[in-house]
């Protein structure tokens, strides 16, 4: 059998070793992490299918190559599924990523120097609104905007006053770290009353939007982008929302603007994802992602944590770790010990380095797509709580770690088609060998 026909295992066995390790830590642990989800198999079938194979530069019917009938048929689906999931005059569905999703519209809009507004990456904005060392924040001039010293809510006032101040061509809403819906309606006021266009990164709560929980920004931002993984629970990649008098332009921002041939495989997992979307069952998922952050929530804050905004409406939550006079890089690496995945994460006037901020960031798509509700969500705030006041209680970490592996086992997440004898083999040997 020739090399390249060979199955991965043997083929490739150092990769296909790391990918089994990576479905045991996946099943064996708890994915906190706010912007991580897990797919269903049909989107993992989708992305792993013979499209990978395919060259489509261009767009459905306008093709640079041959033989794309089929690559048509699936991007014609994913255009149309995300038009009707979010009430759209115009998708494109080719951007591989949510920053280059807002690229596309920093390309469209902006020349070199514009000046942007934007939410403080420490104020729960994402490196592609402004942050200096990325390319936005290079070639635009990003003024930001941040939260109130005290709600830890978007500050209105400050937008609109640095609105009129600066005259921006373009303002940035939605947010990567940001624990409140966001009425994006009092952005489009905004933005009309200085002449500025309104572009909303939905990124995080795209599922929330999706399943009609939460504002859709669609019908009152010029521009919408958003990821297609995160809260809509779909492969990773990126997507832009226009008007239809803005299609052509957006449509040339993408390709031959920024990118070369679409990723068809992830294109066909993103028109898999917009119609699981669509289905009643993702209304009942999104709802109870939101009722999981409230009810985790609600337990750290009686267990002696402080919120960020004291709360939160959607997916996830920021925590001030400091009162327990630890940071969150040891946050972090304590839970990790316990099998507990979060992130470290700056808050709103954090005095410390954005490498070991105050606070972390946990979220509950995950936990949720696996089944886990509030009876879930109150025990393991409280494993959270009692590893946190322990930092240096190394059998408290491990009786923790398997609490959550009992835990895990009940509530086993989606693996990709035929891969299901992979967790029959016990962890190490799915481990690359130290030799």
């Amino acid at each position: 059998m020739p090399s390249e026909h060979r199955p991965l295992a043997t083929r490739d066995r150092a990769v296909w070793e790391a990918i089994c390790g990576e479905m045991h830590r996946q099943q064996d642990g708890l994915e906190m992490i706010a912007s991580e989800n897990y797919t269903s198999a049909a989107v993992m079938e989708a992305t792993g299918s013979v499209l990978t194979n395919k060259y489509a530069e261009g767009y459905p019917g306008k093709r640079y190559y041959g033989g794309c009938q089929f690559a048509d048929r699936v991007e014609e689906l994913a255009r149309e599924r995300a038009c009707k999931l979010f009430s759209a005059q115009h998708a494109n569905v080719q951007p591989h990523s949510g920053s280059q999703a807002n690229m596309t519209i920093y390309l469209t809009v902006l020349e070199p120097g514009d000046t942007v507004l934007g939410l403080d990456l420490a104020h729960g904005g994402h490196l592609t609104h402004g942050m200096k060392l990325n390319v936005s924040g290079k070639l635009y001039r990003f003024v930001a905007y941040g939260v109130d010293p005290q709600s830890h809510r978007i500050d209105f006032d400050q937008v609109a006053a640095l609105a009129r101040e600066h005259r921006p061509k373009l303002i940035v809403a939605g947010a990567s770290a940001y624990p409140r819906e966001i009425p994006h309606d009092r952005f489009a006021q905004i933005a009309e009353e200085v002449g500025a266009k309104l572009m909303v990164d939905m990124a995080h709560y795209a599922g929330l939007v999706a399943a009609g929980l939460h504002h859709n920004p669609v019908p009152v931002a010029d521009f919408v982008t958003s990821t297609t993984h995160k809260t809509l629970r779909g492969p990773r990649g990126g997507v832009v929302f226009c008007r239809q008098e803005d299609a052509r332009a957006i449509d040339r921002s993408v390709f031959p603007g920024l990118q070369g041939g679409p990723l068809m495989h992830v294109v066909a997992a993103k028109a898999v994802c917009f119609l699981e979307a669509s289905e009643e069952d993702f209304r009942a998922y999104a709802q109870q992602v939101i009722d999981n952050a409230r009810t985790l929530a609600e337990t750290l804050a009686a267990g002696g944590l402080s919120l960020v905004s004291g709360g939160t409406d959607n997916h996830l939550m920021l925590v001030d770790v400091t009162p327990l006079e630890i940071g969150g890089r040891l946050a972090e690496e304590v839970l990790e010990r316990c099998g507990i995945t979060v992130n470290k994460n700056m808050i709103p006037f954090d005095t410390r380095k954005p490498m070991d901020p105050s606070g972390i960031r946990i979220g509950t798509p995950a936990l949720t797509t696996r089944g886990m509700a509030q009876t879930e969500m109150r025990q393991i705030g409280g494993w959270i709580l009692e590893a946190l006041k322990s930092p240096d209680d190394e059998a408290c970490h491990q009786r923790i770690r398997h609490s959550v592996r009992e835990m895990c086992r009940q509530f086993p997440a989606p693996v990709p088609p035929g891969c299901e004898d992979v967790l029959s083999m016990p962890a190490a040997a799915s481990l690359p060998s130290q030799d």
